[in-house]
């Protein structure tokens, strides 16, 4: 194992929650206002994830005020606290780049997973 492996390794959160594109998921994320610290809660579908150990990251879809607000994450951040998973969804994509063009709750809503 190389410095930088092992350095990569140490930084990597292990206890993260499993997630997969199409879920909707709850991110608390670490906020720093001064010298107070706050957790803020952005809920949405995952509708993409990229990139593969330390470098992995995930984007969050909401459509909040009737505009749709888009969030990139990295998986391994000690920004975030922790990530929820609200609902499994079944997708048969990788991405889900094509909830960008809808309207309405077409938008913010994916088939449920049968459990």
């Amino acid at each position: 194992m190389t410095i930088v492996e092992k350095i990569e390794s140490e930084q990597l959160k292990h206890a993260a929650a499993p997630f997969e594109v199409g879920d909707t998921v709850r991110v608390h994320t670490r906020v720093i206002e001064g010298d107070k610290e706050r957790i803020q809660i952005f809920v949405g579908i995952v509708i993409a994830r990229k990139g593969s150990k330390i470098n992995e990251s995930f984007t969050v879809r909401r459509i909040s005020f009737g505009e749709g607000v888009e969030r990139n994450f990295p998986l391994h951040s000690p920004r975030i606290a922790k990530i929820d998973v609200e609902r499994r969804g079944a997708v048969r994509r990788a991405k889900l780049h094509y909830l960008r063009k809808r309207k309405g709750k077409s938008a913010t809503t994916v088939k449920e997973k049968a459990s």
